[in-house]
């Protein structure tokens, strides 16, 4: 885990020396910041995680989008944000979002004779600070369902290109887990255990991401979106013996158009 969090640290300096050379570079020509469209909207989705489970190699989620985007709240297929604050460049908001996670014994034999680990719905706080093209986002989620009963907090740090119609976002996140949620979808319970797979507690983990996403209209007449990240996971998940991988891809491709 210490070589991954070097890599990670390098990686953070490299892309803040290099976006705020560019930030340099395009000084005098600043975005133009145009107020996104209003209404409901309907498209398709489809996201793809690489798991790090033993034997269950992908996770495919498709997602028939409907939503709403308005002054206030804002639905996205089952992701909803309402804002409660706005002051200068930051902006407070409740949110709502599914965890796609978990697993059953059809996914892996690795979960055989295991109870299944539940998707969920997570609720909390979200804040995001925006200045030019810099994008700064907080949120703290905690498990409304009641399936792990743990809690999630996440930081990341983008910024947006421009080139055309094209527009481009790379972005470095962390995120800290509490135990209760990694040890849910990670440990594996005293009745659980097997010769082949002995108990195992998890703690609290500090989890890392890159990505990058691209967003344009240019496809039928709507906003087609591509996200791809790569995530380091701590050792408490790398060692699970549930788990043969450390790290992981994940991507989401999706395509919307308002009413």
């Amino acid at each position: 885990m210490d070589k991954i969090r070097r890599y990670f640290t390098l990686l953070f300096i490299g892309s803040v020396l290099f976006l705020s050379g560019f930030a340099y570079a395009q000084q005098g020509q600043p975005p133009t910041r145009q107020q996104p469209p209003q209404g409901f909207l309907y498209g398709v989705g489809v996201g793809i995680n690489q798991e790090i489970y033993r034997g269950y190699k992908r996770r495919t989620i498709p997602l028939p989008l409907i939503g709403y985007r308005g002054e206030k709240l804002s639905v996205y297929g089952p992701f909803v944000s309402y804002q409660l604050l706005q002051h200068a460049d930051l902006t407070v908001s409740a949110k709502l979002a599914p965890r796609f996670a978990g697993f059953d014994e059809s996914d892996s034999n690795v979960f055989a004779g295991m109870a299944k680990r539940k998707s969920s719905l997570d609720g909390g706080i979200g804040l995001q600070w925006r200045k030019q093209s810099w994008l700064v986002e907080a949120q703290v989620l905690h498990d409304l369902l009641g399936n792990s009963k743990g809690q999630e907090s996440e930081l990341s740090v983008a910024y947006g290109l421009r080139f055309g119609p094209v527009q481009l976002e790379p972005k470095l996140g962390i995120s800290y887990s509490d135990s209760k949620l990694v040890d849910y979808y990670y440990g594996v319970r005293l009745n659980e255990a097997t010769a082949n797979r002995m108990p195992y507690s998890a703690k609290s983990a500090f989890n890392y991401n890159a990505g990058i996403s691209l967003s344009t209209p240019v496809f039928f007449g709507g906003m087609t979106r591509l996200g791809i990240e790569h995530h380091w996971y701590d050792s408490t998940i790398s060692n699970s013996p549930l788990t043969d991988r450390d790290t992981g891809v994940s991507a989401f491709l999706s395509w919307s158009k308002f009413f």
